[in-house]
């Protein structure tokens, strides 16, 4: 009887501690979740991102698809709280780049931002585009270059070439050229 006695009370003595120990585990679960929680804030679709170009991108000198890189120019605010500093990287694309055309059209150069990266985290983007165009000389230049190769083979080759002297642009934004950009979806920041 003695020794059932002593089992009896090891395990409810066992019983007593596994169950402390749950409870204890518990507690230490519901405050560990608030104490380690990240606070987060939403930027809401609206607001307006402006960053620094880090290299120089335009018309000719760029392909649809390039990537470039930017620095945020200006630190985003929400509630009193910088939620994206100053200086955080950002990378963007180039989504058409037409320089212009020889007979028609002008340069066109459209940008858009893909992400930023705040305190080491990577947060995707949904901007709208920040579109530059350069309107062509369209009849000058086709009388221009129709005028030139006229003359026979000599003067196609003085045609084209005057062509390039009658003032044809394209884009460039240098680099540390400022671009605003507008969110167009919500993003969610850890803080």
């Amino acid at each position: 009887m003695h020794r059932l006695l002593t089992i009896f009370l090891t395990l409810l003595l066992l019983a007593s501690f596994g169950c402390s120990k749950s409870g204890d585990q518990q507690s230490d679960s519901s405050v560990a979740p608030s104490f380690f929680r990240s606070k987060q804030s939403t930027l809401s679709a609206g607001i307006t991102l402006t960053v620094r170009l880090g290299q120089a991108v335009g018309s000719r000198i760029s392909n649809s698809g390039d990537n470039f890189r930017a620095s945020v120019a200006e630190p985003v605010e929400m509630d009193g709280k910088v939620l994206i500093p100053a200086g955080s990287a950002a990378v963007g694309h180039v989504i058409e780049a037409a320089p212009e055309g020889r007979f028609k059209g002008g340069a066109r150069l459209r940008l858009t931002l893909d992400s930023v990266t705040v305190n080491g985290t990577n947060y995707d983007l949904q901007t709208s585009s920040v579109t530059r165009n350069l309107k062509g000389k369209g009849k000058r230049t086709a009388v221009m270059i129709g005028g030139g190769a006229g003359a026979g083979a000599l003067g196609a080759g003085a045609g084209t070439a005057g062509a390039a002297y009658t003032g044809n642009k394209n884009i460039v934004l240098p680099a540390e050229s400022a671009l605003s950009f507008r969110l167009v979806q919500p993003v969610t920041v850890k803080m």
